[in-house]
């Protein structure tokens, strides 16, 4: 099933702080759980190029689970129609994503904490070599740059002190350690 994500991300300094921001109304955060995704381009895009239309893969490992992602950005690399399944061997399906013209492009090591609120996920994430970040994800067929914008006022109106950022977590990832 296709379900289109529209998505707002915010690089924060203080995890408790927004943690109990959102406590206060209610949402119940889980415990952190360690992810190991793989980013996966086709070998025709490189960082730099335009993510648009671009189909992008993730292999991910969380519990001793696999997860088989693709995304493919729409309006901006925050708004993507997503593909997911679990999948039970990781690096078979490496060796299929290489066979199908895929190339890895950069590992994002990160512990998550997951909550709802209302209809949206949240995600408060520790991402190795680029910081702390809260998600706002939605699964909506509206308009994604309206959803965005609705969805960052909100995060305001809370007093979260926190700048929004536009990258995916690769590109942050990558950036950091090519600094």
């Amino acid at each position: 099933m296709v379900q289109r994500e529209v998505e707002v991300k915010f690089r924060i300094s203080d995890v408790e702080a927004v943690m109990a921001v959102f406590k206060d109304l209610g949402v119940d955060w889980s415990d952190p759980q360690a992810q190991d995704d793989q980013a996966y381009a086709p070998r025709s895009w490189s960082y730099g190029m335009d993510k648009i239309g671009v189909p992008f893969a993730r292999l991910r490992t969380e519990c001793g689970a696999h997860l088989f992602t693709v995304k493919t950005p729409q309006a901006n690399a925050m708004d993507c129609l997503e593909h997911e399944t679990q999948i039970l061997d990781r690096e078979a399906m490496h060796a299929a994503l290489i066979a199908m013209g895929f190339a890895p492009t950069v590992r994002i090591v990160k512990t998550r904490r997951g909550a709802k609120w209302g209809p949206v996920a949240l995600c408060l994430d520790e991402v190795e070599h680029a910081g702390a970040f809260l998600e706002l994800e939605l699964f909506t067929e509206a308009d994604p740059a309206v959803t965005q914008q609705r969805l960052a006022d909100r995060v305001h109106r809370l007093g979260i002190a926190g700048s929004r950022v536009t990258d995916t977590y690769d590109t942050l990832v990558r950036d950091a350690l090519a600094v």
